[in-house]
């Protein structure tokens, strides 16, 4: 009998503990907001399941797209810490962000964002990437912003697992699966949304052909046609029938409806204003296709546009900001009022 106690009493003890273990990540957040200065990439990174964002050129000013790709990804993630990486962001730029720059302010007061400077000999450490960064001429690259971008990605994706995210990828829905990668056409895979646990194979694998297959000259080598390839040595790639999602092996290849049901063709559809809003049931976030928007279309308030309404439903707080900025540039210098 009295053994039969002794392993109950156990038995809760351990239970108790499993308990408080999972409410750590909303403990944490809970008081975060007075302590999110003080931690280290690291520390955050090792609660597990971040979402990573990435700014890989030095603007320090991060436009209303981007506030809108971390807010969106806040809110729907309150659970799971929210990291923009900023190359042009240092340790003593960090202590004073929340007052030199707004879009900081904004996104720092969000309990579970963190804005962390990108420091990419750290990030490569003890990968295949280090090699390839310590011999590279970034002046003599033609696409340095975004192949340092690709290999990032993958290195700080492998390190610690999560999901990487583009700053043009606005979340509307949470993503049900653990290790994905995302079709941006039948037999194509992007590389603007991913996900996988720490230590995964294939990411090795990614990051080993980044540096055998490297050509900084070739836009995307280094990207999407660097998943595509390696996803390839692994199935044969089909097209897609309606919504379906497709595995290989222990990874889901998502179906393009998924995070690209408007075509990088059909980009500037997000900048018009629609009849009827498409409803985006079979989608879990939006890449706006930034890098086609050459000519830098952007949210106006009032133009009931399709991004507007986006901007209005998962990320309301930069959509007011916006409207604030609006107002400002509107009003009347008082110079010339006088």
């Amino acid at each position: 009998m009295l053994r039969k106690i002794q392993i109950c009493l156990c038995f809760c003890f351990v239970s108790g503990i499993l308990y408080e273990i999972s409410l750590l990540s909303s403990c944490v957040f809970s008081y975060l907001p007075m302590a999110q200065q003080y931690l280290t990439p690291e520390q955050v990174l090792n609660l597990g399941k971040s979402i990573i964002f990435l700014e890989t050129t030095e603007r320090l000013e991060p436009p209303p797209l981007v506030s809108c790709s971390v807010e969106s990804a806040a809110r729907i993630y309150q659970d799971r810490p929210i990291i923009l990486f900023m190359r042009g962001l240092t340790n003593e730029t960090a202590l004073d962000m929340n007052t030199s720059y707004a879009a900081f302010s904004l996104l720092s007061s969000m309990k579970n964002v963190f804005l962390f400077p990108l420091q990419m000999e750290t990030v490569f450490q003890e990968t295949p990437l280090l090699q390839w960064y310590n011999q590279v001429v970034p002046e003599q690259e033609k696409n340095w912003v975004h192949v340092s971008s690709d290999a990032s990605r993958l290195a700080l994706i492998w390190k610690y697992g999560g999901i990487y995210m583009d700053t043009d990828v606005i979340s509307i829905r949470p993503i049900p699966q653990e290790s994905f990668l995302a079709a941006q056409k039948s037999r194509f895979s992007s590389n603007g949304i991913f996900g996988f646990p720490a230590r995964h194979k294939f990411i090795w694998d990614c990051m080993e052909n980044f540096v055998l297959k490297y050509n900084g000259n070739i836009w995307g080598n280094q990207g999407p046609f660097l998943m595509t390839r390696m996803l390839k040595t692994l199935c044969n790639l089909t097209d897609f029938q309606g919504t379906e999602d497709h595995i290989c092996q222990n990874i889901s290849f998502l179906n393009p409806q998924r995070f690209y049901p408007i075509p990088y063709p059909a980009w500037s559809r997000y900048y018009q204003v629609w009849d009827k809003s498409p409803s985006f049931n079979h989608s879990y976030a939006l890449h706006l296709w930034n890098f086609m928007n050459r000519n830098r279309k952007v949210v106006v308030a009032g133009s009931n546009t399709l991004a507007e309404k986006l901007y209005k439903t998962y990320c309301p707080t930069t959509y007011e900001d916006l409207i604030q900025n609006a107002k400002h540039r509107d009003l009347p210098d008082p110079e010339e009022v006088e």
